[in-house]
């Protein structure tokens, strides 16, 4: 807890505020006095609507998991969706693709394009209609 300091000439205790020489004022009011901020200009480039869309590693996963005929694992998953076109910078993407798996199972469900069919090991969901 702060101590109120006395004011040696009149005998009065300041507070912290006006030690500081600072005024008790409402935020509105210092908002008010301030400067009108200035919009800053737009440095966005025009789209390109030519360039296509890339396509993602959970699209490639799920085509690749339906042309195989067996379930597969993360890092096989990885190795034939990069040979397949997908395009990453990390380090680890089989460790992204499991994630984004997971993810989609536990988010959508049965709804799911994947299923987990052991430890690891990923297939294709097959649809109500019975087919891959």
């Amino acid at each position: 807890m702060a101590t109120k300091k006395t004011n040696k000439k009149s005998g009065k205790k300041r507070t912290a505020s006006a030690r500081r020489g600072t005024t008790n004022t409402t935020r509105s009011s210092k908002m008010a006095t301030a400067a009108p901020a200035v919009a800053k200009q737009s440095k966005s480039r025009p789209a390109n609507e030519n360039r296509p869309k890339p396509v993602s590693g959970l699209d490639l996963a799920a085509e690749v998991l339906a042309e195989s005929s067996k379930p597969l694992n993360a890092k096989t998953i990885a190795e034939r969706v990069i040979a397949a076109g997908w395009r990453t910078d990390g380090a680890t993407p089989h460790a992204t693709l499991y994630s984004a798996i997971v993810r989609e199972i536990t988010k959508k469900g049965s709804a799911s394009r994947f299923k987990k069919t052991d430890r690891g090991l990923f297939a294709r969901a097959t649809s109500k209609g019975g087919k891959a």
